[in-house]
């Protein structure tokens, strides 16, 4: 009876399982890690260390070793994925560089590539115990090779840019980008902590408070392609003083994980900003997810692209002259109720840059406005306070302006009303850039 090797029966049936999770593969299944994490322990398994250990050997290094012994050009695959692996500056140690080799080798299809390579260079191979060794086992390398087959004609679709805590985890963090408008400040505090930036607080009133995206707790990742990864004291500060007035994209690293529990790598890290910070509020992980489930609990709200949207009334509108001041809305919004128009249902979407207001049924678009054209906003005093408006310029496009014109809407209810007069108030006061 053939021998059987434990770690190759166990990775069999991991393969198995990523095989009846659909066609593609992404990093929110759950036979992932522990694939990778198989994977690993084979690459391992009677690694022989040098006699003078200067560094500890990974299988890291046999890949990059295996590179230098290339003297024809074959291997020019493998080196392109050690050169990107190498450069990647979000990664500090020889396992974190090893395990992104693996994840580029399972999106790229190459692993059963590599792997040959690496048998086929005595130099290299001699590192491994043959002993020990699934690669120095006739009997091992074979299945194990079928198994890298398998994976190989299998659709891996994996975020290489969420690769900050391989160092540490298979188990990757949630990673989102947060698209930032350009405004005179982000409002975020941040506490620099073994080398991550940690979002202690968002400052009351700040476009990171209006839009509700980060939270406390969460880790700021990279900033407009800038990785700030092993970051020093006050570098995200240079790195947003240098982009003040222009777009960002932020990517944002949750306390949560994908199951709603704290991100296990992280416990330490946040039980130490704790202790630092007692009035530390983690903040509800405002994501996709979360989004969902406002959108479930509130029938008045619905998601679209991530963002949440109010369903509201659109009374009408009417011209009020040439003066839109926020003065003008209490006796310019009567004038819109005295038409007794009909009112239809609407969807109004608050974006970063503009708002707009489409037909609920029928989807058509109702009006859209670049917040630099709103003059003023507020709430009507009566009956019940869900009634606000804004005033906005008839043609702001043409030198001849007709005037100022008021748009009245009605909310589900007073609370909700509030809030969608302080997201406009706030859209154009942090589009201030664009004027």
């Amino acid at each position: 009876m053939a021998p059987k090797d434990p770690l190759l029966g166990t990775l069999k049936v991991c393969v198995l399982n990523l095989q009846s999770g659909g066609e593609t593969v992404t990093d929110t299944n759950p036979h992932l890690a522990s694939c990778c994490e198989l994977l690993e322990l084979v690459l391992r398994k009677g690694l022989q260390q040098p006699v003078i250990r200067l560094v500890h050997r990974d299988y890291w290094q046999c890949f990059e070793q295996l590179t230098h012994q290339d003297a024809c050009g074959r291997l020019s695959a493998l080196s392109l994925a050690v050169e990107q692996t190498r450069v990647c500056r979000k990664l500090l140690s020889a396992q974190g560089r090893g395990r992104y080799l693996l994840r580029l080798a399972l999106s790229r299809k190459a692993l059963p590539q590599f792997i040959t390579h690496l048998l086929h260079t005595p130099r290299i191979l001699e590192w491994y115990s043959p002993a020990m060794s699934i690669l120095r086992n006739e009997e091992f390398v074979e299945p194990f090779m079928s198994l890298l087959l398998v994976l190989s004609h299998m659709e891996f679709k994996l975020d290489m840019e969420n690769c900050s805590f391989l160092d540490e985890s298979w188990l990757l963090p949630v990673c989102e980008t947060y698209e930032v408008v350009p405004c005179r400040e982000v409002g975020m505090v941040l506490r620099y902590l073994n080398g991550r930036v940690f979002v202690l607080d968002l400052m009351h009133g700040s476009q990171a408070d209006v839009d509700k995206f980060i939270c406390p707790g969460d880790i700021i990742d990279e900033i407009n392609g800038t990785s700030l990864r092993n970051s020093k004291n006050g570098q995200a500060g240079v790195v947003l003083s240098r982009l003040k007035g222009c777009p960002l994209s932020i990517v944002v690293l949750r306390w949560r994980a994908q199951d709603g529990t704290v991100y296990r790598p992280l416990i330490k890290l946040l039980r130490a900003l704790r202790l630092e910070n007692p009035t530390l509020q983690l903040g509800p992980a405002y994501s996709h997810q979360s989004a969902t489930k406002n959108q479930r609990s509130s029938p008045s709200q619905c998601l679209k692209e991530g963002r949440i949207v109010y369903m509201v009334e659109f009374l009408g509108k009417t011209n009020i002259g040439m003066f839109g001041g926020k003065e003008v809305l209490q006796y310019a919004i009567p004038q819109v109720l005295e038409k007794n128009l009909p009112s239809k249902e609407v969807l109004l979407d608050m974006k970063e840059t503009h708002l707009t207001c489409t037909d609920r049924s029928s989807k058509v678009e109702v009006f859209e406005h670049h917040y630099p054209e709103i003059s003023c906003v507020g709430r009507f005093g009566r009956p019940n306070y869900t009634i606000f408006a804004f005033c906005v310029a008839d043609s702001p496009e043409t030198p001849q302006s007709t005037g100022f014109c008021c748009v009245a809407l009605k909310a589900s209810n007073i609370k909700e009303c509030e809030e969608i007069v302080c997201r406009i108030a706030t859209g154009f006061k942090h589009t201030e850039w664009f004027v």
